[in-house]
Parts: structure tokens; C-alpha cells; sequence
């Protein structure tokens, strides 16, 4: 699973999926400042899924028709350590119930839900 962490994504975090094996790209090291759409971009054109603590994400997708393959999770956490939201994700990814392509999936403190597209 490729993954493509948005600029909110703590750098911490990625660093940690990053030694667990995964391929992650970040959006602040790679492509600082850039729009929302231009990140929907580049993760359908490398097929990676978008981690993001941005709402933003659920309106390009079910309003303005921007549908990444590979899905977008969309954490809704309050406080956390930097190096949290990639254990969360880790441990997400590793859950087999869960299949994140065309999915909008969010979490937050009440759970996991998945909205398909």
C-alpha cells in the first residue's frame, strides 16, 4: 500500500510508517503549499492513499467529483503526540476488515466509518 501524507500529516508520524516499511510520500517535504486538488493529483496519478486531517477532502470527493482509487483517510483527532497518527494508521492498515480503495474513511474518537464512492 502506497501512501501520500498531506502537509498536516506530522512529519513524526511519517517517519514512523517510514521504519515500519511503508511507502510513504509527503506532500510538505515534496510539495510544499500546494492546493487540495493538486494533491488529489498526485495520489491517483501515483495511486497512493491520502492521509489528511483536513475536512476539505470529503467535498472534493462527493461534491466536486475528485476520486482517488486508492481512498483517503481523514483522521479527526483533537490532541495527539506527532508520532501518534502513524501508529493509528499502522495499525489501521494492518486491521484486514477494512479495504480503503474509492473510500473516504474517517476516524476519530467515536471509530472507524467508511463512506465508498
Amino acid at each position: 500500500m502506497k501512501l501520500l501524507a498531506n502537509e498536516n500529516f506530522p512529519i513524526k508520524s511519517i517517519l514512523h510508517l517510514r521504519s515500519k516499511g511503508f511507502d510513504i510520500s509527503s506532500i510538505g517535504v515534496d510539495n510544499p503549499s500546494i492546493q487540495d486538488h493538486a494533491v488529489m493529483t498526485i495520489a491517483i496519478r501515483e495511486e497512493r492513499t491520502i492521509l489528511t486531517f483536513d475536512r476539505d477532502y470529503g467535498e472534493l470527493i462527493f461534491k466536486h467529483n475528485h476520486k482517488p482509487q486508492r481512498g483517503v483517510i481523514y483522521l479527526r483527532l483533537d490532541k495527539y503526540k506527532a508520532d501518534e497518527p502513524g501508529k493509528i494508521i499502522e495499525e489501521l492498515i494492518n486491521k484486514t476488515e477494512f479495504d480503503f480503495d474509492n473510500a473516504l474513511t474517517v476516524l476519530d474518537k467515536n471509530g472507524i466509518r467508511q463512506r465508498k464512492y
